[in-house]
């Protein structure tokens, strides 16, 4: 095992890379939780009944495809990179697609198997660098930061901080009702803990907040620790069964977008991680393709179980800085979502004042990518901007790619830089004009 790992090869042991995935899991354990609160809709009030997703099979489902994600990237692809339910893609398909467009979340989970679909036979073909390679890396960037600002929002929103205001849209809510008090707190807490760079700051954020409710009264204290494993059949094979209602143009704008939030984050999260591993060699990817392939693999497995998009974790970045270099890292970190499956029961204190914080401390890091967008060139600026404030704006992850992806060729050929933009983006632009004219509700 050790020779399959390359330990020697890459100066690591057993108890470095065991140490790196224990830290790695308690960077991203947090995804267990906001995963299903995201799926089930639990922040909305008045919910219609089957609306949302089963929290406790999405609870099980999330579990079960950050194990087999992992384990897929640990021994196949031998990356020290652990997989989950990405933050953003989760939140485009429960406020956008099921809340915002009426989508029912089996046909949006039947989206999310076809957008892994197409991952894998663009992996396989070779295709994927054209695509990549063909939008701008402002976009990129900005598509990024625009899904941090979403996040954020939402964060905002479940914490009562940012409320409905029929004067102006929104404003500020009541700062001294105790649930919005425990989400600052809790704020305040991952904020603390993530300056002073604490290995898995924000699920200890997440744990000193549910803590604190208990005390005070605010969240009932759980029953039990732990629990039977709740049952996946509200969710299990959904997707395959309901594989025949994507054939539409809306649909195909949400595959699509699915399809391009985890492409994009994949690639970022496998350079980033990889080279500050030190495995980048004459600055390319070693088992590019099998780490793609890893990433796409678990997409179609964790659709099958019932669960959004599974995609690579930059928080593998925080095992990496513990010493992890290869593969088994991500196996370990494999074995302690496989253990958390027992723990179902903490689902119950975890009410959106403690998740809130989470997805706040997330939207922070991901808008960071604002800085690598030059913002001097106009011709730049204005797609970027407008992918990334009508994000949040417009509630929806879709129509914030869709504005800026339409302007982008706009702004590039009237400032005589048309040559640079590539084919792929005109007819994206041409795609996402006819999505608002003749399907955008």
């Amino acid at each position: 095992m050790k020779r399959y790992f390359q330990f020697d090869e890459l100066g690591t042991n057993y108890k470095t890379e065991f140490i790196a995935g224990l830290t790695t899991f308690l960077s991203m354990a947090y995804i267990l939780f906001v995963n299903p609160a995201t799926l089930a809709l639990s922040t909305i009030p008045d919910l219609p009944k089957g609306m949302g997703m089963d929290a406790g099979a999405v609870f099980v489902a999330t579990a079960l495809a950050a194990a087999i994600g992992s384990l897929i990237m640990g021994i196949f692809a031998r990356y020290p990179i652990a997989l989950a339910p990405g933050m953003g893609v989760n939140a485009f398909f429960s406020y956008t697609v099921i809340l915002t467009m009426g989508i029912p979340w089996q046909t949006a989970i039947a989206g999310t198997l076809v957008s892994g679909l197409l991952f894998i036979v663009l992996t396989a073909s070779g295709i994927r660098e054209k695509i990549i390679n063909a939008i701008p890396a402002e976009l990129k960037f900005a598509v990024a930061a625009g899904i941090g600002l979403f996040i954020a929002f939402i964060g905002f929103q479940n914490a009562g901080i940012i409320v409905k205001n029929d004067a102006v849209l929104v404003g500020l809510g009541d700062l001294t009702k105790g649930s919005t008090l425990l989400a600052i707190f809790g704020v305040v807490v991952t904020v603390i803990l993530m300056t002073r760079k604490v290995n898995g700051a924000v699920f200890f954020g997440m744990v000193i907040t549910a803590v604190a409710g208990i005390v005070t009264g605010l969240i009932d204290t759980p029953d039990s620790v732990v629990g039977a494993v709740p049952s996946l059949e509200p969710t299990f094979g959904v997707a395959l069964q309901h594989i025949g209602d994507i054939f539409s143009l809306k649909m195909l704008v949400v595959i699509l977008t699915f399809f391009f939030i985890d492409f994009f984050d994949t690639a970022g999260t496998l350079v980033a991680v990889a080279n500050q591993a030190g495995l980048m060699k004459n600055n390319k990817l070693p088992r590019a393709g099998k780490a793609l392939s890893a990433d796409a693999f678990a997409t179609v497995i964790g659709a099958i179980l019932g669960t959004s998009t599974t995609t690579s974790y930059i928080e593998s970045s925080a095992g990496v800085a513990a010493g992890g270099r290869s593969g088994f890292m991500a196996v370990v970190t494999a074995g302690f979502f496989l253990l958390a499956i027992f723990f179902s029961p903490l689902l119950g204190v975890v009410t959106p004042a403690v998740t809130a914080p989470a997805l706040i401390i997330v939207g922070v890091l991901m808008v960071s990518s604002l800085g690598e967008i030059d913002w001097k060139k106009f011709e730049v600026a204005v797609p970027a901007f407008f992918t990334v404030i009508a994000m949040p704006l417009t509630y929806s992850i879709a129509t914030g790619i869709a504005i800026g992806f339409i302007f982008y060729p706009i702004t590039m050929v009237v400032k005589g830089r048309s040559k640079e933009v590539h084919p792929i983006m005109y007819v994206m632009a041409v795609l996402f004009v006819l999505y608002f004219v003749f399907v955008r509700e």
